[in-house]
Order: C-alpha cells, then sequence, then structure tokens
C-alpha cells in the first residue's frame, strides 16, 4: 500500500513538474511587455498605438531598446518623442524588421524596416549589431516573429 501511494506521489510530481517547466512562446507584443528591462519601449509602443500591430500575424523582428538605452537618449529627444505621435511611431517602426530573422540567418548588409528605412545589420559568429547598437540578447522567440534585445536606441535618418 505504502508503495502504491509513493508512486502516486512521484507521478503527481512529475505531472505537475511538466506542466510549470515548459514556457509556450507568445506575440510579440506580450513578449516584450513580460520583460521588465523592455518597459519603457513597452510604453511607447502603446502610446504610439502599435499594440495591435505587434499582435498581428507578421512575422516581424523587433530590435528592442532596454530601458537603459533609453535613459541614454537626451531628454529634449524624448520630451520631442512623447508629443509628436507620429514621430514616435517613425522611431519605433525603425526598430522593426518584416521576417523571422534569426541571429544565425543575419547576412550582412542592409534592410528594410517597416518604417520605410534601411538599417545595417551585421553578424559576426555570435555577435549581431543593428546600425551600432549591440544585440544584448538576441533570438526570444514569439508566435508572430522574434525578438533581440539592444542596448541603443536606433534614431531614423532624417528625411529630405
Amino acid at each position: 500500500m505504502l508503495k502504491r501511494h509513493f508512486m502516486l506521489v512521484v507521478t503527481a510530481i512529475a505531472v505537475l513538474a511538466g506542466c510549470a517547466s515548459t514556457s509556450q512562446p507568445v506575440l510579440l507584443a506580450d513578449t516584450i511587455a513580460a520583460r521588465p528591462q523592455l518597459s519603457t519601449l513597452n510604453g511607447l509602443i502603446i502610446k504610439a498605438g502599435l499594440t495591435d500591430t505587434l499582435k498581428s500575424a507578421g512575422p516581424f523582428t523587433v530590435f528592442a531598446p532596454t530601458n537603459e538605452a533609453f535613459a541614454k537618449v537626451p531628454a529634449k529627444t524624448m520630451e520631442a518623442l512623447a508629443s509628436d505621435p507620429a514621430q514616435l511611431k517613425a522611431v519605433l517602426t525603425y526598430h522593426v524588421i518584416s521576417g523571422k530573422v534569426m541571429l544565425a540567418d543575419v547576412k550582412n548588409g542592409n534592410n528594410k524596416t517597416v518604417n520605410g528605412a534601411n538599417v545595417a545589420l551585421s553578424r559576426a559568429g555570435d555577435f549581431m549589431t543593428v546600425e551600432e547598437a549591440l544585440v544584448q540578447m538576441p533570438d526570444i522567440s514569439a508566435l508572430n516573429g522574434v525578438v533581440h534585445i539592444v542596448d541603443s536606441v536606433l534614431l531614423p535618418p532624417a528625411k529630405r
């Protein structure tokens, strides 16, 4: 009887551990929202009205600046972005390219952003840059794309 009880307990623990140990990918917007180091980006995505885009089918590749990256941007620039939704949207969509580009798939060269401008991607071994930003954490998979956490905010070139 004791052996049977022990086996039931072991089986129950194994089942519960299996449920808790694997996390399923979620949509890009939820992937970003779930990471505390991306809370500034998440707030700006909401303010710019891009949440639905990042919940759409995609796929998209998002270069996600950390809170520390946003802290390096001059206060006047951040104030200007906060007061100009169109400019904020232009800056945020400059961090997104169409398609799911994993680190291993990166080809050195220009890639068109959702904003319409090009960004230079470069890879050397396990290191990747987008423009001058270093990817700190690559390949965070989402159901509709991938997030690469970067150390700098990318500012698109001025339109002529």
